[in-house]
């Protein structure tokens, strides 16, 4: 897949292999948990620091308008969804732009900032993944009401659901505050991590989920945040978290494993976007990168949300030679070439 992006015929290729797949596609809708890797806007409406509704967010966004997604333009379940044949994006859930009608083919209901842990969501007055899961009962309603009972639950099983979060938990809570780290060593963290995750999986398939893709956590140790914050390393990843982000992401493999095992007529995947963003870390010119190390938003060192500002002269004009937008979040060019490496197994598994 290394070549893919930067080799026309063989994009042409692909692209005509999801075109055929997306005809026999059987998923009526994209539903999305997680945080701001998957935020198509919920925060916008929620009182939180943690806002991107503003330039130069969403530049490269149809009509350049910024919509509460963390990048320029779209993120993953965006792409996801127009693969799977559906509309080109996924709207928020609490944007009052958009009514049940819109959120039949797809809804989001992350918020950025979010984690497992509650405690995560409460840094920065987010979301967290249980009021996630009431907003999405609430919809199981309105959708019920809007077209039927029995359509409703056709659609509710069908869906494909995405969940994306668990960055914030190590590198905005664990590795920042005392509390978690006086109660749990970080192994012992991920293990409390995965049981909820565990938790919430059940709680959705109780109410009649049965496909799920479950992305882990990303190199964060590359984050340009954090490359920037290791000085003494002259600004090289951070490896320690890195080898925790391979090391959750292995136990979270195994919970999939032993959940579709436990849970009859699940369908839950576990969505490696690890290894490829790595990858593109690593070689960012085979994929027609030029930075990597910072981000395109102002000094592309720590800037995210507020700081990330369209009238510092240091915003790059073309994002698409950057992997990262912010300080924490990828480009769109990156999100669509995550999605591409990720999507011809997610259409065979979900078809």
């Amino acid at each position: 897949m290394a070549y893919t992006y930067t080799t026309p015929w063989l994009l042409v290729v692909t692209e005509l292999l999801i075109l055929v797949a997306i005809t026999e596609s059987k998923v009526p809708a994209i539903i999305v948990f997680g945080d701001s890797t998957v935020d198509a806007g919920n925060n916008n409406v929620v009182s939180t620091l943690l806002k991107s509704n503003f330039r130069p967010y969403g530049r490269d966004f149809a009509g350049g308008h910024p919509t509460g997604r963390f990048s320029n333009g779209r993120i993953p379940p965006d792409f996801i969804s127009e693969a799977f044949g559906l509309k080109p994006t996924v709207p928020a859930y609490l944007d009052p732009a958009y009514d049940i009608a819109d959120f039949a083919t797809g809804v989001c209901f992350a918020s950025a900032g979010t984690g497992y842990d509650n405690a995560t969501s409460d840094v920065l007055n987010v979301i967290p993944m249980w009021k996630e899961l009431e907003f999405y009962k609430e919809y199981q309603n309105k959708l019920r009401a809007h077209v039927g009972k029995d359509k409703a639950n056709e659609i509710l099983s069908e869906a494909l659901y995405l969940m994306s979060l668990g960055t914030n938990d190590f590198l905005e809570n664990y590795y920042i505050f005392p509390n978690r780290q006086s109660q749990f060593t970080v192994k012992q963290y991920e293990d409390f991590l995965i049981g909820l995750a565990g938790n919430f999986i059940r709680e959705l398939y109780s109410l009649g989920v049965r496909k799920i893709s479950l992305t882990g956590l990303p190199p964060m140790g590359c984050l340009p945040l954090e490359r920037a914050l290791n000085i003494l390393g002259q600004n090289e990843c951070v490896e320690k978290y890195n080898k925790v982000g391979l090391e959750f992401n292995g136990k979270l493999n195994r919970m999939v494993k032993r959940l579709n095992k436990e849970l009859p007529g699940l369908r839950l995947m576990s969505a490696d976007a690890y290894t490829i963003l790595y990858q593109i870390i690593k070689r960012p010119s085979l994929y027609g990168f030029d930075a990597v190390g910072v981000a395109c938003c102002s000094t592309g060192t720590f800037e995210m949300s507020y700081l990330c500002s369209d009238q510092n002269p240091l915003t790059c004009s073309d994002a698409n030679k950057y992997v990262f937008w912010d300080a924490f979040h990828p480009t769109e060019k990156t999100n669509h070439i995550i999605v591409n490496h990720l999507i011809d197994t997610l259409l065979e598994y979900f078809r």
